[in-house]
């Protein structure tokens, strides 16, 4: 075995801890170029965002027209095209979705709703964006799809959240429409059991009495 004299080792070791250190700097440099990077496109993001926005609300308006909503339908398809990693993408999504939605777009709407799922919508606008799903399905009177789409949301929430109560409401609605009033007047009775301070709760109890008369017969 050869013994290597200390000041060898103590070089070795010094050099490797060199590497180490510049290997480590490359990486830091690499991270912050990455990050400023992704800081600028976020911005560059944000502020075709921000133009499209502007638009979007003029097509909402009272006096909006056709030519409007296309002009901030093509916004929003812009942005999503141009910025795809854009923080904001399930936003934007589900904005699409309601300009095509209020075109009678309803193929492309629900396209667009569940674009917003897949890319991670969170909160109330996963919840509003499958509730469009079944919107858009109850629209074209496809009624067995729209009440998937709506239990589908149903799932996801509790009793306390925010559209539990319409989600219920929209898929007894959709099941009743579907030929399935028996199914209809569980879910109202739900309802009534789970939420009976709803404010919807004397429209409930006419449903729910309407629908025992048809399914008693």
């Amino acid at each position: 075995m050869i013994l290597l004299p200390d000041w060898v080792r103590e070089s070795r070791w010094v050099r490797i801890a060199l590497q180490a250190a510049a290997a480590l700097a490359v990486v830091a440099l690499v991270v912050a170029g990455a990050w400023a990077w992704y800081r600028s496109q976020e911005s560059r993001g944000l502020a075709a965002l921000a133009d499209a926005t502007a638009l979007v609300q003029r097509a909402q308006g009272p006096d909006a027209t056709a030519q409007t909503r296309e002009s901030a339908i093509k916004a929003l398809e812009a942005v999503m095209a141009d910025h795809p990693r854009l923080s904001a993408i399930p936003q934007v999504a589900y904005q699409l979705g309601n300009l095509k939605y209020g075109a009678g777009q309803y193929p492309a709407a629900r396209g667009a709703y569940e674009l917003a799922l897949a890319k991670g919508a969170s909160g109330s606008v996963r919840t509003l964006a499958g509730m469009g799903i079944g919107y858009t399905w109850e629209a074209e009177k496809n009624y067995a799809n729209a009440a998937q789409a709506y239990g589908a949301v149903v799932k996801g929430l509790g009793r306390r959240d925010f559209l539990y109560e319409e989600a219920l409401m929209a898929e007894a609605r959709a099941q009743d429409l579907a030929g399935k009033p028996a199914v209809a007047l569980e879910i109202y009775q739900r309802l009534l059991r789970e939420v009976p301070d709803s404010r919807h709760a004397e429209d409930l109890r006419n449903r729910v009495a309407g629908l025992r008369g048809r399914t008693v017969q």
